[in-house]
């Protein structure tokens, strides 16, 4: 499991199908950084954030950040997409 997969079936998300698809992508990697040591920041590969409540914590905080993905911009059509961003965010974002 490598990031560029995890983000490939991000980039892929356009139903509920994809979207799953995205979440059993995102929970391996999560699997995989179990066996990684914690940096000093607290990191462990791409998760930042260790604990269910720090992943929603962030992914809410980048919900209110970023308008639900609308800033940068442009915000995802899909809905399925925009709540596969939203947990991308959960992992990374502090």
């Amino acid at each position: 499991m490598n990031e560029d997969t995890v983000f490939e079936a991000l980039e892929s998300v356009t139903d509920e199908v994809s979207f799953v698809h995205f979440v059993e992508q995102l929970a391996a990697e999560r699997r995989v950084s179990e066996a990684i040591p914690e940096t000093p920041d607290g990191c462990r590969g791409e998760w930042a954030n260790q604990s269910i409540e720090q992943f929603l914590e962030a992914a809410a905080a980048w919900a209110r950040d970023s308008g639900f993905g609308r800033r940068p911009g442009p915000k995802p059509e899909s809905p399925w997409k925009a709540f596969a961003m939203f947990m991308w965010a959960g992992r990374g974002y502090e």
